[in-house]
């Protein structure tokens, strides 16, 4: 039996249309069209290399 130092996290997860199943999410990617006007709110150039 594992060990470990502390609990493990319950996983997350999502419904899956249509059924009574769960699908689980591990990552979550974010795109953002506006990076520039972000990155001016910040304070940072977002032209700069």
């Amino acid at each position: 039996m594992t060990q470990y130092v502390f609990a493990p996290q319950t996983p997350v997860t999502v419904p899956v249309v249509g059924s009574d199943k769960q699908f689980p999410v591990r990552r979550v990617y974010c795109v953002g069209r506006n990076y520039a006007a972000h990155a001016r709110e910040m304070g940072f150039d977002p032209d700069r290399e």
